[in-house]
């Protein structure tokens, strides 16, 4: 099958748009998971019980950044839309300790550290973005 026959057709319509502004927002995101001083930040917001379970803070970090560089390509290649909306779902679900962490650390992660309450609502609302794009 020609590559072009899996990527999702983009015909203008919202979900479209939002699909592919989507995956491109998550792949973006991932490469950053691999850029030294990221690293070293997103490392540090990793709870304490993770580490060494089964990887380290710095393993989580690079573990994470795989999981949504292949959850933003799996958007727009149409065998894998369904699938990856819903791992990018649970991927969400899972990564929100250590975002939950940084919010009672203000002090420490500075900007990136969203409040709780805030950073809980923008986690549902991208939940329910990438089960929409994902199962359109």
């Amino acid at each position: 099958m020609p590559l072009d026959a899996l990527l999702v057709p983009f015909a203008g319509s919202p979900v479209d748009l939002a699909r592919v502004i989507t995956a491109v927002v998550f792949v973006a995101i991932g490469i950053t998971h691999f850029v030294p001083t990221v690293v070293r930040t997103m490392a540090a917001m990793v709870p304490r019980a993770f580490h060494g379970r089964p990887f380290s803070p710095v393993g989580w970090v690079w573990v994470t950044g795989v999981a949504e560089i292949a959850g933003g390509l799996g958007l727009v290649l149409e065998p894998t839309r369904a699938a990856a909306g819903i791992a990018l779902a649970v991927f969400l679900v899972c990564v929100f300790p250590a975002n939950a962490y940084a919010a009672q650390h203000r002090d420490r992660f500075g900007p990136v550290a969203v409040p709780f309450w805030p950073r809980l609502a923008m986690q549902v609302a991208l939940i329910v973005l990438v089960l929409w794009v994902g199962l359109a």
